[in-house]
């Protein structure tokens, strides 16, 4: 029994892949977030594009108004204003501060 505590002790065949792994997996995990950071960057990016198209669409009107022999229609017009959030690059990141 001793002899065989003693091997198991001293056996390093599995140190070498185990240690390994651990790396590989350590440089896989750390690429997952940077990746997924830059991902998730974009897709605020490209929203925020979108977000700027559908508010920069000019949604004016005018319709004149028909006058004939028997009647008449006065016409309606709706004027777009600017909304505040109409502007391009809304959306800022914030700066990377220390922990309080």
């Amino acid at each position: 029994m001793t002899n065989l505590i003693n091997t198991l002790i001293h056996d390093e065949a599995g140190f070498i892949v185990s240690a390994e792994l651990v790396l590989v997996a350590t440089v896989g995990v750390l690429a997952m977030v940077v990746g997924l950071s830059e991902v998730a960057l974009n897709v605020n990016n490209e929203l925020e594009d979108i977000g700027s198209a559908f508010g920069s669409m000019n949604q004016t009107f005018v319709q004149k108004g028909v006058l004939g022999h028997q009647g008449y229609s006065a016409g309606t017009e709706f004027k777009d204003n600017a909304d505040h959030c109409d502007n391009t690059c809304d959306i800022q990141p914030l700066a990377p501060h220390g922990e309080f």
